[in-house]
């Protein structure tokens, strides 16, 4: 009588493993991204995510398919953790400084795009569709519940990521905090709704 061995997995669980692997591949290069740049050696990435360098060669053939999906999961990541941080945080003006603190992050990524995927203009530039498509909504959203509702000449959730965009292409200078500077301008767009709100002195 032969013994049955363990169930093989089927077609739908072996999907969801790829998936889950190619995940934590895209979470570690992420990672090492924001803190050494999109011309990071791969064996970075490898040690991070704990696997080989083939491992990620299998997925991810050259850098700038590595680099174009780290984008997108970026993206992704930042469109569900909006709506998080206001469901979790109960303070809706601290929603949006963690939610722009991680989008500082991600610029570190999305300003070394160009250059990673070199002469490919068309897909550099779908994807800045994408991202802005997918996280000015999401932007908005945290500044409607952080701000009152309708304030003339309040900043809109593009403006804002584009003013912290702005502040961000600093290069490798070690003198220059953006991530600091866009902390300061967050504090000073809920400030400027604090001043709005106080009652007007006879």
């Amino acid at each position: 009588m032969t013994t049955p061995g363990p169930p093989a997995s089927t077609p739908r669980a072996k999907r969801v493993d790829a998936r889950r692997n190619e995940q934590t591949l895209l979470d570690a290069a992420a990672a090492v991204f924001v803190t050494h740049g999109v011309d990071a050696p791969v064996r970075l990435i490898a040690e991070r995510a704990g696997v080989g360098m083939g491992t990620i060669y299998r997925h991810f053939p050259t850098r700038p398919a590595l680099v174009a999906a780290v984008y997108r999961h970026q993206v992704e990541a930042l469109a569900e953790a909006g709506p998080v941080l206001l469901r979790e945080s109960g303070d809706p003006g601290a929603a949006l400084r963690r939610w722009t603190a991680g989008f500082v992050d991600f610029l570190v990524t999305k300003h070394g795009l160009a250059g990673a995927l070199g002469s490919d203009t068309e897909g550099v530039n779908a994807l800045h569709e994408y991202f802005v498509d997918r996280l000015v909504p999401v932007c908005d959203a945290l500044l409607d519940a952080a701000l009152e509702p309708g304030t003339s000449g309040r900043v809109s959730g593009y403006m804002l990521m584009r003013g912290i965009g702005n502040l961000c292409i600093g290069g490798n200078d070690s003198r220059y905090d953006a991530a600091r500077l866009a902390a300061l301008l967050v504090a000073g767009v809920l400030t400027e709704e604090e001043h709005h709100r106080e009652p007007e002195h006879a």
